[in-house]
């Protein structure tokens, strides 16, 4: 074998060996959360660790779905984003595996009781309103859940499908905590007589009501937050009644392929430094982490009303109330 050979075969032999080691440090991911903040989370946690992350952004029912299509033969590592009902609809199906990190600084009522998943933040639901609307027909915005009955929305709601939404099932919640199940669903039947479209995604209405498409619906803060962060014409309120909040998480897919990127991953998000990475960056979730430093006014959920609604009950009467959405409120 001549010289230039022997380089040739090292070189080779080099590449090959190294070839499996490189793919160890990618790391996949499923996100409910919206494109632009998982894109800046993903890449500190590559600056961070080295690790790549690739992921695939999907609406909450999507994602829960498309996980339980593949359980026993899992695409993804994680899951990434999306209300805390989602996880536990997938443990009832054996998607999740369980892990507790070790410095966890995440108060129990924020994570799943046998470690499923861990939340990050906190997602208040909200109503978004043009401001323009406002002003052309001289009213204030909704300060109700009562106000979206008025006949001035004819036509002018937008909102999230709760086929597909986990926004909207967080709606259902909201809406049966404050009246009890049967007038959440008759209040619910009127409010479809004003509803223009319900959009796949708990964002999707956001950019029509924030450019005057539409006028007004019901939105999970963050997502409300990042148009009107935007310069778009909106006006964020709160239901005088009460609402719910959403508690984003993160979970390790049962039988991942790359286990053990998947638990760097939730080190990583269990700590103050990934709390206080949601505030310097400006996505919108309240951090839960005990030490989480809440530096922007319009995070603070303590002047307003919520009505308690653990993340197990929401898992357990997610399907049911969908169901029910389905058959007694847009058929």
């Amino acid at each position: 074998m001549s010289k230039a050979t022997k380089v040739l075969c090292g070189l080779l032999l080099a590449v090959f060996t190294a070839a499996p080691a490189y793919a160890a440090k990618t790391l996949n991911a499923y996100t409910i959360m919206p494109e632009k903040y998982a894109s800046q989370i993903t890449q500190a946690f590559t600056d961070k660790t080295g690790i790549k992350v690739n992921f695939v952004r999907f609406a909450s029912g999507e994602a829960l779905a498309r996980l339980i299509a593949e359980k026993g033969n899992p695409q993804v590592d994680i899951l990434l984003g999306g209300p805390a009902d989602t996880y536990e609809a997938g443990v009832k199906e054996g998607l999740f595996e369980a892990y507790a990190p070790a410095n966890l600084g995440v108060p129990p009522e924020f994570r799943s009781s046998e470690n499923y998943w861990i939340g990050y933040g906190l997602i208040p639901l909200v109503f978004m309103t043009n401001t323009n609307f406002l002003k052309q027909h001289n009213i204030n915005a909704p300060e109700s859940w009562q106000d979206l009955l008025d006949p001035v929305y004819k036509n002018g709601l937008q909102m999230a499908d709760a086929r597909t939404s986990g926004t909207a099932t967080e709606r259902i919640f909201a809406l049966v905590k404050c009246y009890g199940e049967d007038e959440a669903f008759a209040y619910q039947k009127k409010l479809n007589d004003n509803v223009q479209l319900y959009t796949k995604s708990g964002q999707g209405g956001a950019v029509p009501i924030a450019s005057g498409q539409a006028a007004s619906g019901i939105f999970y803060l963050v997502d409300a937050l990042d148009v009107q962060q935007q310069g778009y014409p909106v006006v964020i309120s709160y239901p005088k009644e009460g609402t719910t909040y959403g508690i984003d998480g993160i979970g390790i897919i049962k039988g991942a392929k790359n286990m053990d990127l998947a638990k760097q991953f939730v080190d990583w998000s269990s700590s103050a430094d990934f709390a206080n990475l949601l505030m310097e960056k400006k996505i919108n979730y309240v951090p839960v982490h005990k030490d989480a430093k809440v530096t922007d006014p319009v995070l603070d959920m303590s002047k307003h009303t919520f009505f308690p609604a653990d993340a197990e009950w929401k898992g357990a009467k997610r399907k049911e109330y969908v169901d029910r959405w389905i058959n007694e409120v847009i058929q």
